[in-house]
């Protein structure tokens, strides 16, 4: 956490974090793998996992990588538990960034 922004919130039963790659360096494959990996501990401390994901926005600094994205992406998301999804265009905070991703994801209930 920092002043300008938590890495999650738990609210309510619901999760919101936002992602962005550990290595803003590295092509699409390499951005997205990273950026997942860490969703998936963040998702953890939280007590969620990426079963429960509700809503996913995915920011692309070019759509041209969208065909790489959507295979690391189809590789990562466990089978019938796609969330609701949107993929825009958008030019990111560091011009070496190649993807963002916003998520809402439930809370695991015992």
């Amino acid at each position: 956490m920092t002043r300008r922004y938590a890495d999650s919130v738990v609210y309510k039963g619901t999760v919101y974090l936002v992602e962005v790659p550990p290595d803003p360096s590295a092509g699409i494959t390499a951005q997205t793998q990273g950026l997942l990996a860490s969703v998936d501990r963040l998702l953890a401390q939280a007590g969620s996992d990426r079963a429960h994901l509700l809503m996913t926005t995915i920011y692309l600094a070019d759509m041209a990588d969208y065909a790489a994205l959507n295979a690391v992406w189809d590789d990562w998301l466990p089978a019938g538990c796609a969330p609701a999804r949107a993929c825009v265009e958008a030019r990111l905070a560091d011009p070496r960034m190649r993807v963002e991703m916003v998520f809402t994801a439930a809370v695991i209930q015992d």
